[in-house]
């Protein structure tokens, strides 16, 4: 039996029950094998980012599909389409001389004698004629795990409703990053990363919320209207932390705590990361620095109490710094007064607050209020209090290795808008660029939700352990993200083909395999009973039923028992 008659034979032997199947004819580990699609299969079935599993002799093997391609073994079909389409020639032609071809990449194997066992990074292929077909229940779940502890159901591979999982103790292990252009759910799919971490209790989050979306209540991707914050769902877990009570009060919500910034807390180190937003000079910057050092702690309010030319002079001269510099400093600077969480009267306790909740592992989330349009405030109050929330953690580390403390909980940082923070130029002086880059040496690692990852360093981007892509147009945004990973020529093309809301690209150190999903939905009551949300009226029904239960059996009527 020659080859083709074997094809012919193999195709006839496929069970097309459970939906399209293919038999692999050729192709390479590096460049993806070829499948042709068997006769009773049609290509419209299979979509790019599909995941597969190829049954080898010795080996199982599972992939993800690259490309989709139509093909012929003649090339005279191409002269006669129209009288082939017409007629009955086209479902003769159809699967034999006319036929789809797709290309699938070769992930993960593991031993067919052994398919308990762990797959492990594909180093060769199966050989021709093996039978590819696309992925069961149980081959994901052989994947990636099934839900449970650690283990966070985040949505279901592409045209599938089996639940996919993210594996929170390798998340939590680095940094990582949410990406997507405007609109496609980047705070969607962060705020069910935030809730599988909460949920699994192996890190603590500070959020700090730009647009009071993870909090109290958020507002649904799809549609406007607004769903349950984390604190709504996990009260006990959460604390509510506030820049403006007066936002706060007026959503219904009374904060944990309200945040204030002592004049005296603000650092050179804040006015530096700072110097873009504020249009500062090189000069203006460093003319911070001089100030510390001449006036101490209370620099800032200092300065802010000098007027007229005279006195500028005299202090640039003082200083040796330039008189120019230092009045655009203080001009920029007295935009500061606009912060009505800002204090004159002393040094605040927020850090100890914040750090209070963490070492009970309750989780804090931040809101900025009226303050989240307004970038400078944003930007200074999350670097402010990270850095020494930073200091005290390696503080911590220090203690616990030494003998004399405990080991800090883990510590998850979220941030929005953080090409502000990372860009090539600030990477290396923000505290979000150390954490970055020290990969969870003190407990603490960042989460970086943006929609321009092209502005952020490029030595942070290769740093992060997991990255979950939403849709992106900017070819440097798409670049960015896939810098570095293997197969990223694949993978963009996986990334393309993303609809506009509600899937996402996820692929890193979380994950076995690069892999599309559907994101789980999140804003309906089955959706935040999954979640472990019990409502009032659910929960005072449980009460009554324990009170019954304890009215009948209970210690006190043992006596009535007897």
């Amino acid at each position: 039996m020659n080859s083709e008659e074997r094809f012919d034979q193999l195709k006839k032997n496929v069970n097309t029950d459970e939906g399209w199947t293919g038999i692999i004819v050729g192709g390479s580990l590096s460049d993806g094998l070829e499948v042709r699609l068997a006769g009773g299969s049609s290509i419209e079935d299979v979509k790019v980012g599909r995941l597969v599993t190829i049954e080898g002799k010795s080996h199982k093997f599972f992939g993800q599909v690259s490309d989709v391609i139509l093909e012929s073994s003649d090339r005279n079909l191409s002269a006669q389409s129209e009288e082939i389409s017409n007629g009955l020639m086209s479902e003769v032609v159809t699967g034999t001389a006319a036929y789809g071809l797709i290309k699938v990449q070769p992930k993960l194997s593991v031993d067919a004698d052994d398919i308990r066992a762990n797959p492990q990074a594909a180093k060769t292929v199966p050989p021709h004629f093996s039978k590819v077909a696309a992925s069961t229940h149980s081959d994901i779940e052989m994947i990636f795990g099934e839900e449970a502890p650690g283990k966070f159901w985040i949505g279901s591979p592409l045209d599938m409703e089996t639940k996919l999982c993210l594996d929170i103790n390798e998340l939590t292990k680095r940094s990582n990053g949410v990406f997507g252009k405007s609109g496609t759910g980047k705070t969607f799919l962060t705020r069910l990363l935030l809730a599988g971490i909460l949920q699994s209790g192996k890190a603590a989050n500070l959020v700090f919320d730009m647009h009071s979306e993870y909090g109290w209540q958020g507002y649904s991707e799809t549609e406007n209207h607004q769903v349950k914050g984390l604190k709504q769902l996990f009260p006990s877990k959460v604390a509510i932390f506030s820049l403006d009570e007066e936002h706060s009060k007026r959503r219904g919500l009374t904060p944990d705590y309200v945040v204030k910034i002592g004049y005296k807390e603000v650092e050179p180190e804040d006015v530096e990361i700072l110097r873009e937003s504020l249009n500062l000079s090189p000069q203006a910057a460093d003319a911070a620095h001089s100030l510390y050092r001449h006036y101490g702690k209370n620099w800032l309010l200092e300065f802010l109490e000098i007027s007229g030319t005279e006195a500028f002079n005299a202090l640039a001269a003082q200083l040796n710094v330039n008189q120019g510099a230092l009045s655009t400093l203080h001009r920029r600077l007295r935009e500061f007064r606009r912060f009505e969480f800002m204090d004159t009267a002393s040094v605040h306790d927020s850090v100890n607050q914040i750090l209070r909740y963490l070492d009970r592992g309750i989780n804090v989330v931040l809101e900025f209020g009226k303050y989240g349009r307004d970038t400078d405030a944003y930007i200074l109050v999350a670097n402010l209090l990270t850095r020494r929330i930073y200091d005290r953690y390696a503080e911590y580390k220090e203690r616990s290795l030494s003998g004399i403390g405990d080991e800090p909980i883990p510590l998850v940082i979220t941030i929005e808008e953080a090409h502000k923070y990372l860009t090539p130029e600030l990477a290396n002086q923000t505290i979000f660029g150390t954490i970055a880059r020290e990969m969870r040496k003190y407990n603490v690692t960042i989460l970086i939700v943006d929609q321009r990852p092209s502005q952020i360093d490029e030595e942070v981007m290769s740093q992060l352990g997991t990255k979950l892509v939403c849709l992106l147009d900017n070819n440097r945004d798409v670049d960015a993200v896939l810098s570095g990973v293997s197969g990223q020529r694949k993978l963009r093309s996986v990334l393309s083909s993303l609809d506009s809301r509600q899937q996402a690209l996820l692929f890193g150190h979380a994950l076995p395999m690069p892999v599309e999903i559907r994101v789980r939905d999140y804003g309906t009551p089955e959706s935040y009973k999954a979640l472990g949300f019990v409502d009032a009226k659910s929960k005072k029904g449980k009460q009554q039923i324990d009170q019954d239960k304890s009215d009948l059996f209970g210690e006190n009527n043992d006596s009535n028992l007897n």
